[in-house]
């Protein structure tokens, strides 16, 4: 081998004693509250991802989704046709606010969304739970947030994940949750023009 390739493989060997060292050290496991927010797109996408890993390795699931239920999309058309026995659906939102303009409809559909979404972190037989969009119900104040935080760290069981997604995560969500991503808007083809389209947006 040349230097460079001498080095290289030097450095990547160094890397990979530190790595596995550090891996080592990582042992625990437990059920973790994940919150998914910020203006860019991929916060639902990511969430549903993850239910696709859940299914593949075997852990029954469940998705609540709250605000946009008014829009067919091709997640709640794959996971309620091929896949009802592993993953549970359920649809609470009557659409965006904009759209129902309606206060007190809007609240009354987040509350029901939260209570399924209680029994369904609280059924011994789930292992992972999205709820979507549901940042944006605790924005709005369709739900307490202090409620839902309370809920999580106190009755959520130890080894169930529970995914939150929506922009504007409150605060007090961010504090409680193990792991928080924030979506960045660096470019979005909106601006240019072009619409909400199958297989990307829904």
């Amino acid at each position: 081998m040349d230097d460079t390739a001498t080095r290289h493989t030097e450095k990547m060997k160094r890397i990979k004693a530190a790595r596995d060292k550090m891996m080592a050290s990582k042992t625990g496991e437990k059920g973790l509250i994940m919150v998914h927010t910020g203006p860019g797109k991929g916060k639902s996408s990511s969430g549903f991802g993850m239910v696709l890993r859940c299914i593949a390795h075997g852990m029954p699931c469940a998705v609540v989704q709250f605000i946009k239920g008014g829009r067919d999309t091709g997640e709640r058309e794959l996971l309620r046709t091929r896949f009802a026995q592993e993953c549970r659906f359920f649809v609470s939102g009557e659409g965006f606010t904009w759209e129902t303009q309606d206060r007190e409809r809007d609240i009354a559909a987040a509350q029901n969304g939260w209570r399924i979404a209680r029994e369904q972190i609280l059924d011994p037989q789930i292992r992972f739970v999205l709820l979507d969009e549901i940042n944006i119900a605790l924005r709005y104040d369709y739900l307490d947030v202090a409620e839902v935080v309370d809920f999580l760290l106190n009755e959520k069981p130890p080894m169930t994940h529970v995914c939150l997604t929506g922009r504007n995560a409150k605060p007090e969500l961010v504090e409680a949750a193990d792991l928080v991503t924030e979506m960045s808007l660096i470019k979005h083809p909106f601006r240019a023009g072009i619409k909400a389209q199958p297989g990307v947006e829904f």
